[in-house]
């Protein structure tokens, strides 16, 4: 009998035998553009055979663990039995149902896993820039449409996953690490599983759009420069501790200064040096601060009644200049962000061969740093001569040196990374990941 009516009357009811709608998921509407007004069945012939581009699909659908997805949120086990029902002797309608149910489900199993691969399964869809300069063609269901014209729908619905490396290397890397299960899961290597999909999933939010970067990784403590696609450099770095951490974000690095001077920021200066001032009115001169009111003149500390200055009054700024004990170190890299965050060198250099190091107030120290700056330089071809630490830590005055080739810089924070072709996984120090890991696959047992 005709299926064009059945699939008819399963959109309009929106009551198909597949798991309830995901908020990345498609939604009814994207479901009947996809069928049109013909409604005709888009994985079935007339007789109810099913196409090679649905048991391709499927085949995909059932290895969603290799890209951190549950085949079970794309209904993988009522596919299968549907699929299986059509291989059974059954009553036309009863058969028609069967193949109406199964083209319906499929459809929206395939666009859901589609736009969980593009956008991250935990987010709300909303149509990419690309997608609605496309217009009508840029649709989800109009990219499925032209998939199954071609018969390539699995490499379709693959191309929505991010392309940097990151993401990349890490799900090949959970490929060969799922292809070298032996025995039962136990509990520790589901945990492992389930980190991995994790960072899939942030990856998916925030992917790397450029081929030239630089990383820096909070939970691995490392800063990476990467240049199509390869590791160029590496460096160790110090990030913010759980109290004052450091914030992921997009900028580009513009440019570095030489002998920084430090403006203390206004937290650190109340909370932290305000009660060693009031004990010791001596502690900024020996550590090279001085102190401005909001006029910006230079302020006496020892003309002002500390006794009375709280941390809702305090009306001063403090600046730390160039030198050897400066917090900044010989220098800084500086890059547009709202959090008044950089990377910076430190004098307290013995901190980068701790292993955890998850210790500042949420800036980025660097080991290094000049090594940095002198491969930023020479990438654009740029001939300056890079004073030495010492010669540095002499200068009156903070100098900037612009880049005439800024490099995109970006902060992020995953937990599981690639090693060689390996997963490597860290510790989760800012406790980011069971909040991701309960939306994926609920709460642990």
């Amino acid at each position: 009998m005709p299926v064009d009516p059945l699939i008819r009357q399963l959109l309009d009811s929106t009551r198909t035998d597949n798991t309830q709608q995901a908020p990345s998921g498609p939604t009814d509407g994207e479901l009947r553009t996809f069928y049109g007004p013909e409604c005709a069945p888009a994985w079935t012939d007339s007789v109810g055979q099913v196409s090679a581009d649905a048991l391709a699909t499927l085949t995909l659908l059932a290895r969603a663990a290799e890209h951190g997805l549950r085949p079970a949120d794309y209904g993988v086990a009522v596919l299968q039995a549907l699929h299986d029902s059509l291989g059974q002797p059954a009553p036309p309608l009863q058969r028609g149902w069967q193949q109406a149910r199964l083209d319906v489900a499929l459809s929206r199993a395939a666009l859901r896993f589609g736009s969980d691969l593009g956008r991250g399964r935990l987010h709300p869809y909303t149509p990419t820039t690309k997608e609605t300069a496309a217009g009508t063609a840029g649709q989800p269901s109009a990219r499925l449409r032209a998939a199954l014209a071609r018969h390539a729908v699995p490499a379709a619905l693959l191309a929505n996953a991010p392309a940097n490396r990151e993401y990349q290397q890490l799900q090949r890397a959970l490929v060969q690490w799922l292809a070298g299960r032996v025995g039962p899961d136990s509990v520790g290597r589901r945990r492992q599983y389930e980190q991995a999909a994790v960072n899939l999933e942030r990856w998916r939010w925030e992917p790397l759009a450029d081929s030239s970067y630089v990383l820096i990784n909070v939970p691995a403590y490392e800063l990476l420069v990467v240049e199509q696609d390869s590791v160029v450099r590496r460096h160790r770095v110090v990030v913010g501790a759980p109290r004052t951490r450091t914030p992921t974000l997009s900028s580009r690095l513009t440019h570095f200064t030489l002998a920084p001077d430090w403006h203390v920021p206004r937290s650190i200066a109340t909370k932290e040096m305000l009660p060693r001032i009031k004990q010791d009115v001596g502690y900024l001169a020996r550590h090279n601060y001085a102190l401005y009111d909001g006029r910006g003149q230079l302020v006496n500390p020892a003309s002002v009644a500390w006794a009375t200055v709280t941390a809702q009054n305090f009306a001063y700024t403090i600046r730390q200049s160039a030198g050897c004990d400066n917090s900044l170190g010989n220098i800084v890299f500086r890059f547009a962000n709202p959090y008044s965050v950089y990377v910076h060198d430190t004098p307290l250099r013995q901190y980068f061969a701790r292993p955890a190091r998850a210790l500042s107030h949420g800036c980025v120290r660097l080991e290094n740093p000049m090594q940095l700056a002198t491969y930023l330089l020479r990438r654009e071809g740029s001939a300056v001569q890079l004073p030495s630490n010492e010669e540095c830590a002499r200068q009156p005055r903070p100098h900037d040196v612009r880049l005439r080739q800024p490099i995109a810089l970006y902060i992020r924070y995953a937990t599981c990374t690639v090693e060689n072709g390996r997963l490597r996984f860290l510790p989760d120090i800012y406790g980011r990941d069971a909040f991701i890991r309960r939306g994926l696959f609920g709460l642990a047992q």
